[in-house]
Parts: structure tokens; sequence; C-alpha cells
């Protein structure tokens, strides 16, 4: 009966197999020979463990640990530059604030962007770190420990489950954040104008108090959503390289939020 495979209705494979040819019939078993052998090798890769994460190209957790790490470690080398030349801090920001809406917007991710704007931020938060640590002594480590406080509580929550990103969240996150950022920039025209008195314009007292406080709640939530990404992006598959974009959303959150409790904490101990 013929069969469907054209190999084995070809003439070679017929005349093979009648023994017509004697130099081809010892081919032909000396190619089962190598077939059963193939087959052996196919049976021995199919009982070894599957490609991780790391043989596939595919991103981990570990990625996004590394990746962090580098833009923290290149925001304190920049912060450290910052302090000591205070004048950097405006033109830093104004960078930082480019290179993360392009950050934000580009399609594809890129590392060297990511790493310019950590600088950037760095240097920026070295001066106005250092300007507040000379009005008010010792409000640097206090807004950085309670920055970290807060990221290692919401991460800690994050993993326990007891604290999620819903949609409902998300939509109530955006209205805030809608809110937030129209205040912020009224405050700024009205500071530039003249028209609010103080180191914080109408951030002061009481009021700053509770715009920063929403602000921070704001910063947390914003981590949760960070850690989201970080995880479905693992469990879908993301290449290697997506860990970038989220040791950049990590970065961004954290410099935000350290910023807020630096704000926070001088309306504390200032006259305001």
């Amino acid at each position: 009966m013929a069969g469907g495979n054209p190999l084995f209705n070809s003439k070679t494979f017929q005349s093979d197999a009648k023994g017509t040819v004697g130099f081809g019939s010892a081919a032909a078993q000396q190619t089962v020979q190598q077939n059963q052998y193939s087959a052996q090798q196919l049976q021995d890769m199919y009982n070894q463990p599957s490609a991780g994460p790391l043989q596939t190209g595919r991103m981990t957790v570990n990625d996004v640990v590394a990746k962090t790490i580098i833009c923290f470690a290149l925001v304190i080398v920049g912060a450290a530059v910052g302090w000591q030349l205070p004048g950097l801090m405006l033109p830093a920001a104004i960078i930082g604030l480019v290179l993360g809406l392009v950050n934000s917007f580009k399609r594809e991710v890129s590392p060297v962007l990511v790493v310019l704007y950590a600088i950037a931020e760095g240097v920026f938060l070295g001066g106005i770190s250092g300007m507040f640590e000379t009005m008010y002594p010792g409000i640097v480590v206090q807004a950085v420990l309670a920055t970290f406080s807060v990221f290692a509580v919401t991460l800690v929550l994050y993993r326990s489950g007891k604290y999620r990103a819903t949609p409902r969240m998300n939509k109530m996150f955006m209205i805030a954040m809608l809110g937030y950022l129209v205040f912020s920039l009224l405050n700024f025209v009205l500071m530039l104008t003249g028209a609010v008195d103080g180191m914080f314009g109408l951030r002061s007292g009481w009021i700053g108090l509770a715009v920063g406080a929403l602000a921070v709640l704001l910063a947390t939530y914003s981590l949760v959503l960070d850690f989201t990404q970080v995880q479905e992006a693992v469990e879908h598959g993301a290449p290697e390289k997506f860990a970038w974009r989220c040791a950049f959303g990590l970065t961004v959150t954290m410099v935000w939020l350290y910023v807020e409790i630096l704000r926070i904490l001088a309306i504390l101990r200032g006259d305001d």
C-alpha cells in the first residue's frame, strides 16, 4: 500500500527496500541504525529539564533586582555630585524630567536613557538634600530611612497578598493623581508669579501636610503597580531587556517618595 510520505514512495527507497542494489541495501541498514541513534538522542533531550528563563532570554526577578540596584547606585553617585555642586540641581531636574518623559513614552526601553535618568535625578536629589540639610540638620537621614521603610513595608504587604492593585483602586489612583498634578502645577505657577509666599507656596502648614500625606499614599500604590508589572512580566515571559523598564519605574517612584517625605519633614521642622 502506498503511504503518504513522499520519501517512502520514491524510487530510491523502493529499490533499496527490494535489495536490487547491494550498496543501497547496506546504506539502508546504516540509515536505520543512524535513525535509531538519533531517536535515542531525542529521547535523552526530551528527558532533560526544560529550559529556564536564563536559557531562553526571558526576564527574571533577579534581572529586575540587579538593574534596580544599578539605578539606585547611580542615583547615589549623582547625589554625591549634586551635594557638592548644588548649582547643578535645577539643570539636573529639567534633564531628569525630560528623560523621565522620554523613557515613559518610548515604545522600546533604552538602558542608556534609564541610566542617564538615574544620574540626573541623583544630582537633583543631592542638591535639594544638601539645601534642606543645611536648614534642618539630620533631615536627610530621616527622609532616607523613612523612604526605605515605606518601600519595605509595601513590599512585605504585597508579597503577603494584603496590598494588591485592583481595577477600582486603579481608577481612584488615576483620579487622585490628576488632582495632585493639577494642584502642584497651580502651586508652581503661583510661586513663580509671587502670588503666594513661603518655601512651598500653598503646600505649607496643614494643607502641605495633607497634600504630602496624599502624595505618599499615591507613591505607595505606585510601588504596588511597579511590583505588579514585574510579576506579570515574569509570568508572561517578557524579554530580559524589559527589566530595565521595571527598574526605571521603581526608580521614578522611589525618587518621588523621597522628595515627598523630605518635604513633609521640612514642614514639620520648619516655621511653615
